[in-house]
């Protein structure tokens, strides 16, 4: 294209998408204004801004496409032996690119929501037009200032480009940045919509209604990218699991969480006129994270495999996020008068409660991710010592912590609106608490010849009192996690059956009255389907609790045994295409009979672009009981000698079923029901209609087709990694723990923990480790001395010392101030709530107490429909 200096165009176009977003700003605030007449000039220029971020979208993809190395970001992340779908991916493969796929992404929700909004909601458009304008200004802002992804090299143009990361090489990249991006992303929409509300005073149920399935579709993407983002790293980073508490997973954890929070609490609001302020203070909050996330991957300050390079965009949004906080916050107090509740809890022993119950310990946990994912930084900050959070602090929290709200999840569907007695909830919760006893026994007897023992002997190095005790939690964890599941299960099954008895009594057979149950309470039973989902997941995380894992040297032909599989090295062989050299090992498993039970291939790749990074390529043999994962660390090329890990992972494949289910579930609930669909009918013209509910369902549907087919047709996984010569055994449990929580410190690797580094100074490290236990020495001992010859850096899981003692206690005292605050607050509510209806009973006599007979009655009518 010689007519065309695409780098000055695509930068143009910025510059024009800042000046159209500006003026769609200020039209909107003028039609909010009094002015309605401006209003069509706002929503053509809404129209207008969108298109031009689509054109700066393909002035990039374009360039990409033919190779423009004169714009930096094309050179860097980008060659020309890739193919076509990798040049793509390569969009949002660094920062510069990943803006403005936020921003072409905001520009898509903000087309779509325009359209949807022609003919409702009126008063509240031309707000929603400017927040949502405001949004994409600052994200133009940046590139144009900060991360220009048309800037060009001042002197010399390469003749090819450095390549994409091979980490981002792999066909999850496809689907997994842009799917969490849209959940990011996404969540602009309703807070644009509350902010609306806000300033307009319509603070009643009618945004929580218009932000209902915008929330829906964001919290949908969001969990489909979180799930992807669980797939591509057991795929692709080689290390065996698939959630490391790694910064950027969690920045992305935190708006899911309270975005989870905002979607149960709200329903207390539609149907009891509650918690007005606190629904207002978790979408707003949701957003909030959404920023700040993003802040975190893009700064720089914190080292992540997701992380892009320190740079100066950390101060654009460290203003932005300040100005979000106190623009929120002056408006919430302004509007505290018209957010007065209408009702207040009338019992300990009720759902809104229980609902209660869930956002409380939802918020813990983010709070509590929040906190040690900041941590570091703030001992940086605070004390200049660098101190490292690893995996194993946050599981010995969160374990337990998830299990309480997974019982909760349980529990709601189980308690009556309003309030409950004490008989009927004692007979709602006795099938479901004695499926959950069952299984609880059945493991205890059973589990271990299964290979699930009620029990995990828990092991002695902790040197804090708090990790003691978390780690006899964890020992019984996997039992209680299994029993609440179950307990889960039976709850919701129990809820369906309910319904479908009342609808098999009018002549339905089981089947049908499941589809019309279903079909008739969409968003409640979509629901219930969610927590299904959510189930499966958890079945699969416990599983995590029995891995074990082997690692051997082997020779073509030779064996290891692992578990109840023999896995033979059949032989290696070397393929290559233009980008990169494969080199495989072929291996065969054996059951313990000696019969053939599958083959992997684990391979090493080296790309051309990158020969200085080798990727491991893992293979998976993948079945519902569990999973058998082989990495190949190195080939001798002379003597075809290879050194193999190979980890025998149960339940994993629930994981991936449960996140399906979940998507299934969330995609009912969203879907519009006949109601809807008929009041679209009639209330607006049919060259307006438009409803995003199915176009969003059918981008859900075909993503996640996506990923199972995946799943199924490709166990491939590329990840930079430290390779070694030796032979590593950990059988000990006391040396897995122990190597789990140093970190190695050679200076040339990514600083993984002792047990699954494979570098030169780990291994001579490991033996050094081994010769002391053998020697008598007390683990805590060892701990000790490799945090004083290394610092507090070298340990994974802080020590109960200094300020490090503080990430210890906070939880804990947190969690004693939440219940006491919950238990107080709830009795304070539940007083006046009492109070309350005892004066209009007074007031009104018998026609209040049959007044609310009827309403108790038409609640349980509903609950059972």
């Amino acid at each position: 294209m010689p007519a065309l200096d695409i780098p000055f165009f695509g930068t143009l176009v910025l510059c024009l998408i800042l000046i159209s977003a500006s003026y769609t700003m200020a039209i909107a605030i003028g039609a909010g204004q009094g002015r309605p007449q401006l209003l069509p000039s706002a929503r053509w220029g809404t129209y207008a801004t969108c298109a031009l971020v689509l054109v700066a979208v393909c002035v990039l993809a374009y360039a990409f496409q033919v190779h423009d190395f004169r714009i930096r970001y094309v050179a860097r992340y980008s060659d020309r032996s890739m193919p076509w779908w990798y040049l793509i991916s390569s969009l949002w493969g660094g920062q510069d690119g990943s803006l403005l796929w936020w921003a072409f992404l905001l520009s898509g929700y903000t087309f779509f929501a325009t359209r949807w909004l022609r003919g409702r909601h009126t008063e509240l458009q031309p707000w929603i037009f400017a927040t949502l304008m405001s949004i994409l200004i600052f994200f133009v802002i940046l590139m144009l200032f900060a991360a220009n992804p048309f800037a060009t090299y001042i002197r010399t143009t390469p003749g090819d480009g450095e390549g994409l990361n091979p980490l981002l090489q792999n066909y999850w990249m496809a689907i997994h940045p842009p799917s969490l991006y849209m959940g990011f992303v996404g969540w602009s929409v309703p807070f644009a919509i509350l902010i609306a509300a806000l300033i307009t005073g319509r603070l009643g149920n009618e945004w929580v209604r218009a932000a209902r399935l915008w929330s829906m579709i964001a919290w949908t993407f969001l969990s489909l990218g979180l799930l992807l983002g669980c797939l591509w790293s057991y795929e692709e980073l080689g290390w065996g699991g698939y959630w490391a508490w790694d910064p950027v997973e969690n920045a992305s954890f935190l708006p899911w969480l309270v975005g989870t929070a905002y979607l149960h609490s709200v329903l207390i609001q539609e149907r009891r006129h509650m918690m007005r302020v606190w629904n207002v203070f978790l979408l707003a909050l949701t957003f909030f994270l959404t920023i700040f996330g993003t802040f975190l991957t893009r700064s720089g300050l914190i080292a992540s495999v997701h992380s892009f390079a320190r740079s100066d965009i950390g101060q654009y949004f460290v203003w932005y996020m300040a100005f979000l906080i106190i623009g929120i916050a002056a408006l919430i107090i302004w509007r505290l008068p018209k957010l007065k509740a209408e009702n207040e809890i009338e019992s300990l022993m009720s759902r809104e409660f229980a609902f209660l119950l869930n956002n409380w310990v939802l918020l813990g946990m983010m709070m509590f991710v929040l906190i040690a994912t900041t941590f570091p930084l703030l001992s940086q900050w605070i004390r200049g010592e660098e101190v490292t959070v690893g995996p194993g602090f946050y599981n010995k929290w969160m374990a337990p912590i998830g299990i309480v709200l997974l019982f909760l999840a349980g529990l709601g569907p189980l308690i009556a609106w309003r309030k409950a007695t004490g008989s009927k909830l004692l007979r709602a919760m006795a099938f479901p608490i004695g499926v959950g006893v069952s299984v609880a026994v059945l493991q205890s007897l059973f589990g271990a010849r299964l290979g699930y023992p009620p029990l995990v002997e828990p092991t002695e190095i902790y040197d804090t009192t708090t990790g003691t005790v978390l780690a006899w939690i964890s020992a019984v964890a996997p039992l209680v996690s299994f029993a609440t599941c179950a307990f889960v299960l039976a709850s919701v099954g129990q809820e369906f059956w309910r319904g479908m008895r009342v609808r098999m009594r009018k002549g339905e057979n089981a089947a049908t009255a499941l589809l019309r149950l279903t079909s008739k309470g969409r968003r409640r039973y979509g629901g219930y389907i969610v927590h299904v989902g959510v189930v499966f997941m958890y079945i699969g995380f416990t599983g995590a609790a029995y891995d074990t894992e082997k690692e051997s040297a082997l020779r073509p032909g030779e064996t290891m045994s692992i578990g109840q599989y023999t896995v033979r090295y059949d032989q290696p062989r070397m393929e290559a295409d233009p980008n990169k050299r494969m080199i495989f090992t072929d291996m065969t498993l054996l059951d313990d009979s000696g019969n053939e039970d599958g083959r992997v291939a684990p391979a090493k790749f080296i790309y051309r672009t990158h020969p200085q990074m080798p990727t491991t390529e893992v293979a998976i043999r993948s079945r519902p009981a569990e999973d058998v994962y082989v990495i190949m660390s190195t080939v001798d090329p002379s003597t075809r000698r290879g050194t193999f890990r190979v980890i025998i992972r149960p339940l994993v494949a629930w994981i991936w079923f449960g996140g399906i289910v979940l998507l299934l579930g969330a995609i009912i609930g969203m879907w519009p029901t006949g109601r809807e669909l008929l009041r679209e009918e009639v209330a607006r013209p049919k060259r307006l209609r438009f409803s995003p509910a199915t176009a969003v369902v059918a981008v859900a549907i075909v993503v996640a087709t996506m990923m199972a087919w995946a799943g199924v047709a490709s166990a491939q996984n590329d990840s930079s990694s430290s390779l070694h010569a030796g032979s590593v055994v950990i059988n000990d449990p006391v040396e897995r723990q122990l190597f789990g929580r140093l970190l190695c410190q050679c200076g040339d690797c990514a600083r993984l923990p002792l047990d699954t580094c494979a570098c030169g100074w780990a291994d001579d490290k490991r033996v050094e480790i081994r010769e002391a236990l053998a020697a008598g020495e007390k683990p805590t001992k060892i701990q000790e001395s490799y945090r004083a010859q290394y610092g507090a850096k070298a340990l994974a899981i802080p020590s109960d010392k200094g300020l490090d003692r503080a990430l210890w206690a906070v939880p804990l005292a947190s969690m004693v101030f939440a219940v006491g605050f919950i238990v107080l607050m709830g009795r304070r509510w539940q007083r006046r709530g009492v109070e309350a209806h005892t004066a209009a009973t007074a007031a009104s006599g018998t026609a209040q107490l049959e007044y609310d007979s009827r309403l108790d009655e038409e609640l349980d009518r509903l609950e059972e429909s």
